[in-house]
């Protein structure tokens, strides 16, 4: 369906600006987010991301099972005219008990898995509300060129019009002109960076039309009194930094055993001549040439060194969200200040010039110069709008929220 949107800018007894949107149905908002978290979910690299977590569980998986399996043994040998054969089974025994250690293992990479896969999730779910907001912010800035250049055009008009009747000289028109013309490039760029916008959300949202342009008014009202209820370490970049750290570290203590030999018991019977055999062996490796200690000090410098990188990813989580505490703080109340002085004013400033203009109470170099103004004031509220967006976003993301705060959208 077409909905059509007609906006009169009086401009010397000239109304303009008329134009139609295509518009279907208005999707519900619970529909936005399961539209959202679908697309996002089978993007490309968020396939791939899982496709790797998937991985990483049959891993853990095969880590949970039994760590020798049995052999079979079998012999035959002919001696004169005697056939002499054995047959018998040998099983290496998990003697210091390394399988607990691996089960340990198998739970933390599963977890790891998660909070990996989780944090990647969430990334991209950033990444695609951001390029929503960026999207409305170029098109608002698009509409409001065009809307500017519509004006100058109709002025021109009128300037033409009562240049004829001697009401005004040509150092206005000139200035009209002159005027329009930068109005042309700034024009073309906005629609320039408009259509930059769109083509960067198609790439993050493939079946993107329209009708998902909007956020819900509701994901901007995430509760701020919730943002320290989870502790850093369950961020999922963190926890997954703790959990490749605790891997490590049941690592460590498989290679420190791996390092103790295991016996193997076999158990045989066969044939020798016309006498029955019935035999018992035993074997262990002995670690005389080798004793493995390199491989168990790597395995826990790696181990040490994962802890590093765990501390630091707390560090720096940590202050991420300070700093995006401060600049959501920030954006957030400029950009209600901003409201709260526009309020009204938009409307009210042109048409206050527009008429002050004819009346000849401002020349038409103070009338350009005002609406110049009047845009850059409209423009800097688009922009506070897109920082605070950006910036709630972002302290969602670097709290570990941004899910919780979609799941709120209804």
């Amino acid at each position: 369906m077409f909905r059509c949107l007609i906006k009169r800018i009086p401009v010397g007894g000239v109304y303009l600006l008329v134009f139609c949107t295509s518009l279907s149905a208005t999707p519900s908002k619970d529909t936005w987010r399961a539209w959202l978290q679908n697309q996002i979910e089978n993007h490309p690299q968020v396939v791939a991301a899982r496709e790797k977590m998937e991985s990483s569980l049959s891993w853990a998986n095969n880590q949970e099972l039994p760590l020798y399996n049995p052999e079979l043994e079998a012999e035959f040998e002919r001696e004169g005219d005697s056939n002499n054969y054995s047959i018998g089974i040998t099983q290496t025994i998990d003697w210091w008990d390394k399988s607990s250690v691996l089960k340990k293992q198998a739970l933390i990479s599963r977890q790891e898995a998660s909070f990996e896969f989780d944090a990647i999730l969430q990334q991209r779910t950033a990444e695609s509300i951001t390029a929503l907001i960026m999207w409305d912010s170029a098109n608002q800035r698009a509409k409001l060129a065009k809307e500017q250049e519509n004006r100058l055009s109709a002025l021109v008009e009128v300037i033409a019009e009562r240049q004829k009747a001697g009401d005004l000289g040509q150092l206005d028109a000139e200035l009209t002109y002159l005027e329009l013309s930068q109005q042309l490039n700034e024009t073309a760029e906005s629609h320039v960076q408009f259509r930059q916008a769109e083509a960067k959300l198609r790439e993050l949202l493939p079946e993107w039309t329209l009708e998902w342009s909007k956020v819900p008014k509701s994901f901007w009202r995430f509760d701020t009194s919730n943002s320290h209820n989870q502790a850093i370490d369950q961020i999922p970049n963190v926890a997954a930094a703790r959990a490749a750290w605790e891997s490590l570290r049941q690592e460590a203590e498989v290679a420190k055993l791996d390092a103790k030999t295991d016996p193997t018991f076999g158990l045989n019977a066969g044939k020798s001549e016309d006498d029955d055999v019935v035999g018992i062996s035993f074997s262990m490796p002995l670690n005389i040439r080798n004793n493995f200690s390199a491989r168990v000090k790597a395995a826990n410098q790696q181990a040490l060194s994962a802890e590093s990188q765990y501390l630091a990813a707390r560090r720096s989580q940590q202050f991420s969200i300070e700093a995006a505490q401060a600049a959501l703080e920030e954006y957030k109340n400029h950009y209600k200040r901003w409201q709260d002085l526009m309020k009204g004013r938009i409307e009210r400033s042109a048409n206050l010039l527009e008429k002050q203009w004819r009346s000849g109470d401002v020349s038409t170099t103070e009338y350009l110069l005002s609406l110049q103004q009047r845009a850059e004031g409209i423009v800097a509220g688009i922009e506070l709008q897109k920082k605070y967006r950006i910036a709630y976003t972002n302290w969602l993301l670097s709290i570990g929220q941004l899910t919780t705060a979609l799941k709120q959208v209804n």
